[in-house]
C-alpha cells in the first residue's frame, strides 16, 4: 500500500467516525443572520462572529485585501500568523498540499477545539500563510461557523475579536467598542459552547513530528 493509499484510509476513517455526544449540540440556526454574514464575506468585508471557542474576527481566507483589513483592525504585526476555520475534512484537504498521516490520527481521536499548524498550504491568500509556509487550521464543530463556511464554500479567518495584546472576548460585551466600529459586519449572537477558552494548538510537520504550541 502506497503513502497516498494509507493517507486516504486514515482520512476516510476520520470522516466516517461518529461525533462524540458533547459535539452533538442542537441549535436553531439564524438563517437570515448567516445569509447576511456570507454576503458580507463575499464582498470582501470583515466580520465579528461567535466561534467554537471565543468571539472571532474573520473574513474570506482567500481574499488578500480582506486579510489585510484584519491586520489593520487588530493593529496586529503581520509577522504574527492567523488561523483559518474549515467546515469539513474535505475542505482541509483542499487548502493543504498533503495532510500528514499523523494529523489524521490526531483528528480521529480529538474531541475538543484543536488548531493544527500544517506545512504547504494552498488556495488561500498569501498573507494568511505564516513566514515558514505553514497554516494554522481548525476543523470547526460549531454549527453556526460550519453553516457560514459551507454557504461561503471557502475557509474563513478566525482570530480573536480583540485589539492586539488585549484579552480574548468570551462574551460579546468583552469586545472593545473601538474594534466593533472598525468591522464591516457584526453578529451579536451568543456562543453555543460554554466554559470556553482559546483552542489548543499543535504543529504537525510533513514528516509527522508533533510540537505542542498551546495546551
Amino acid at each position: 500500500m502506497g503513502r497516498s493509499d494509507r493517507s486516504r484510509n486514515r482520512r476516510d476513517q476520520v470522516r466516517g467516525r461518529k461525533p462524540s455526544k458533547d459535539k452533538q449540540i442542537e441549535v436553531e440556526l439564524p438563517r437570515e443572520a448567516i445569509n447576511l454574514a456570507v454576503t458580507a464575506l463575499k464582498k470582501g468585508q470583515t466580520l465579528i462572529y461567535p466561534t467554537d471557542t471565543i468571539y472571532g474576527l474573520g473574513c474570506d481566507a482567500s481574499n488578500y485585501d480582506a486579510v489585510e483589513k484584519i491586520f489593520e483592525i487588530k493593529e496586529r504585526d503581520k509577522s504574527k500568523s492567523l488561523l483559518v476555520l474549515v467546515d469539513s475534512f474535505q475542505m482541509l484537504e483542499s487548502i493543504i498540499e498533503n495532510v500528514p498521516d499523523m494529523a489524521w490520527e490526531v483528528l480521529k481521536v480529538n474531541k475538543k477545539p484543536l488548531t493544527i499548524v500544517l506545512d504547504r498550504p494552498k488556495n488561500v491568500a498569501e498573507n494568511v500563510v505564516a513566514q515558514d509556509n505553514t497554516l494554522a487550521v481548525r476543523v470547526t464543530n460549531d454549527p453556526l461557523c460550519r453553516s457560514i463556511i459551507k454557504k461561503l464554500r471557502k475557509p474563513i479567518v478566525s482570530t480573536s475579536a480583540n485589539l492586539s495584546g488585549a484579552p480574548s472576548p468570551v462574551n460579546f460585551t468583552d469586545i472593545h467598542p473601538d474594534l466593533i466600529a472598525r468591522v464591516d459586519h457584526v453578529m451579536d449572537l451568543p456562543l453555543v459552547h460554554k466554559n470556553i477558552k482559546p483552542s489548543s494548538i499543535m504543529k504537525i510537520s510533513s514528516n509527522g513530528v508533533i510540537k505542542i504550541i498551546r495546551e
